[in-house]
């Protein structure tokens, strides 16, 4: 399909600078914005980068493929931690490995296509606002903690995808007719974040992702029952962060993550990309870049140094970075290398973030509107009184599991 085809039928750009993102003044597009090549992903240069890709590299990916025999004994490290963590990543792993032999690493790299086909008659609804009214209920039905619908932009889906087999960029292409995203997002367990650093906690991100695969699969495959395209998106395809924003989920934060007012960052993000007719969900603020610009509990948390404290800016570390944006920008090469001297993935960032706590309702709202007001710096020496933020041993969450 011809670049020149593909646009032809979609919605035309906005003249808004921000790219439909609103007010999400931390997150702003400059004229000399460049669309992002999946082969540049931190992850991806850890597979063909010898600048990232490293002996420590290959070991940090046989943890969560090796059976776990010898490990030390170390709080949070045990054969047991690692067990769990491997085992949550096991629905996602399933469907990445499907189809290995054509060159897809469906979820990672590729879209997840186990689905049936759709029938030629379209369910036709009475109005938009009765299309995504319904498809936000059954999203929640399927296990979708979040959901906002946005218009399609062509902008933010990657250049190219990365081919695993080949080490090199292959084409992203897709139907034409797409026109609306749907965002859904799961929630990461609290307790297992308290734990972070540890092996035990990258469960709460491979749970994530294994329930995000389930719901957009699920969901998917309802929009084709309807006669509707549906192509179900984790990580691949294009960038989340940019589409949860439009779908009005949550602003974007000093840590590099949509922080939502539900959750704070502690979310996976996952996108069906259709074109089934529905309502938009408009971006949304909440006092997020006020309140980043007065903390720096993640810039004096992250062990590299890997998140900058200075305002946004069109700062580029590396060829991870995204060119053409004014924003909060991490160092994803000191990130991943601390991932690596671990041997499990990093959230200490959304671990500390004030955003991200495990409160009652009707606390979380109350402090959300304090955090958004003038009297931010209240809502900071709350979070630290009560002692937000710190962290548990991994053994405090297995004795849970006991009581």
């Amino acid at each position: 399909m011809s670049e020149e085809a593909s646009t032809e039928q979609r919605p035309s750009p906005s003249a808004d600078p921000t790219l439909g993102l609103g007010n999400a003044a931390s997150f702003e597009v400059q004229g000399d914005f460049e669309r992002f090549n999946q082969r540049d992903d931190i992850f991806c240069r850890s597979f063909w980068d010898p600048e990232v890709r490293s002996e420590a590299t290959d070991r940090f990916y046989a943890t969560y493929r090796e059976a776990l025999a010898n490990w030390r004994a170390v709080d949070g490290f045990t054969q047991r931690d690692y067990a769990l963590r491997n085992a949550s990543w096991h629905v996602t792993d399933v469907f990445a490995e499907l189809k290995e032999s054509e060159d897809r690493r469906e979820g990672y790299l590729d879209e997840l296509t186990v689905l049936r086909d759709a029938p030629d008659e379209q369910v036709e609804y009475e109005s938009p606002q009765a299309a995504a009214a319904e498809i936000k209920r059954v999203a929640q039905l399927f296990g979708a903690d979040l959901v906002g619908i946005t218009d399609y932009d062509e902008r933010w889906l990657y250049t190219h995808k990365y081919s695993r087999e080949r080490e090199a960029p292959k084409p992203n292409e897709q139907p034409d007719g797409l026109t609306h995203v749907i965002v859904v997002a799961k929630a990461m367990d609290h307790s297992l974040i308290e734990t972070v650093p540890s092996a035990l906690s990258g469960a709460a991100t491979g749970w994530g992702y294994s329930a995000d695969t389930l719901t957009l699969l699920a969901l998917s495959q309802y929009i084709r029952n309807l006669g509707y395209q549906a192509i179900p998106t984790l990580n691949d395809t294009a960038l989340a962060v940019p589409y949860a924003i439009k779908a009005g989920l949550g602003e974007y934060g000093k840590l590099g993550l949509v922080i939502t007012p539900e959750f704070g960052p502690r979310v996976r993000f996952g996108k069906i990309f259709t074109d089934l007719p529905m309502e938009l969900d408009l971006p949304k603020t909440f006092g997020v870049k006020e309140f980043c610009d007065s903390c720096n509990l993640c810039v004096d948390a992250c062990p590299v140094g890997a998140i900058a404290g200075e305002s946004p800016s069109e700062k580029v570390y590396n060829r991870s970075n995204i060119v053409g944006i004014k924003k909060w920008s991490v160092d994803a090469e000191s990130c991943f290398g601390f991932w690596e001297r671990q041997n499990s993935d990093c959230s200490i960032c959304v671990r500390v973030c004030p955003y991200n706590r495990g409160w009652p309702d009707w606390i979380g709202r109350g402090w959300r509107r304090l955090a958004g007001s003038p009297l931010r710096r209240v809502a900071y020496w709350l979070d630290r009184i009560v002692g937000g933020g710190r962290r548990r041993a991994a053994s405090w969450w297995w004795d849970q599991t006991a009581d």
